[in-house]
């Protein structure tokens, strides 16, 4: 894969989880939270296993699999969150606080761990939480604000998806990543059984609407494009790669308001460049 071809697939990979967050606010009226969840990660696990197989990628040693239940937990956790902040709130303001917080928590947490943080990454943290203040309007409405049935979701989505990131990267230097995804996705399928009603499940009910944005939401955002932006790192590079999730806020909030006619709030678009602002002085 060249160059040209690997932007223009990152590229579709960004926009395939820019509009998951519009995709999983219309699927949320169907299905419970929960079943959701585990169709999500069954479709994801079977989409994901051809390539595995075809590819003959080596199983990890039974040692290693430790290293997949914490993000495998950490994935059903964010997962039911995404699902609930997106039902109760506004999916274009999800997209906006999740995926400008999330890179700044994750830089938090490496920080805690390796005891050592630079001016830069505190200037940049400061930004983002300017940001976030913003965009979840705390300075007109207080900080109870941000304990409501939207907010708090999408705040447990960004610390979750930090920690997960974190855990992520010690994990894939033991465990090929392609396997390490499928085998995540198989456990967060498990682990979300007991809370499924498989009872519910007919398919026969669920309309075209349906199928069309649980696809994009699962073989589109989960399959798709986290294999494009696993595979792309190593031939763009980590600062290279980590630009194209700029884009990401502004498309989902462009998408919830064509598709969903959400509101285009000037706080989520101040607050939204922001956090961006502070993502790039952290990377710069």
């Amino acid at each position: 894969m060249n160059y040209k071809k690997t932007y223009f697939w990152m590229s579709l990979a960004m926009f395939s989880w820019a509009i998951a967050w519009t995709n999983a606010k219309i699927v949320g009226e169907y299905l419970s939270f929960y079943n959701l969840v585990f169709i999500r990660f069954l479709l994801g696990f079977l989409s994901l296993l051809p390539f595995i197989i075809i590819k003959k990628i080596t199983f990890p040693k039974m040692v290693d699999l430790k290293y997949i239940l914490i993000p495998s937990l950490l994935f059903f956790v964010y997962n039911i969150a995404f699902f609930k902040g997106t039902h109760y709130g506004l999916a274009g303001t999800g997209g906006v606080l999740v995926t400008t917080l999330n890179p700044l928590c994750t830089i938090f947490i490496m920080s805690l761990i390796n005891k050592r943080i630079i001016k830069k990454e505190v200037l940049g943290m400061f930004l983002g939480v300017i940001g976030g203040i913003i965009i979840m309007n705390l300075h007109k409405e207080g900080i109870v604000n941000i304990l409501n049935s939207s907010n708090i979701y999408f705040i447990i989505c960004a610390i979750t998806w930090g920690v997960m990131t974190v855990s992520v990267n010690y994990a894939q230097k033991r465990i090929n990543p392609y396997i390490f995804i499928c085998l995540c996705y198989l456990l967060t399928m498990i682990i979300s059984i007991p809370f499924t009603n498989l009872g519910e499940l007919n398919f026969s009910d669920l309309d075209f609407r349906f199928y069309f944005n649980f696809f994009l939401v699962s073989i589109g955002a989960m399959s798709f494009g986290t294999s494009i932006y696993i595979y792309s790192t190593p031939i763009l590079g980590p600062a290279k790669v980590s630009v194209f999730i700029f884009s990401v806020p502004f498309i989902a909030m462009g998408t919830a308001y064509i598709v969903l006619n959400e509101p285009f709030t000037i706080n989520i678009a101040i607050g939204g460049l922001l956090s961006l602002l502070s993502i790039y002085i952290v990377n710069k």
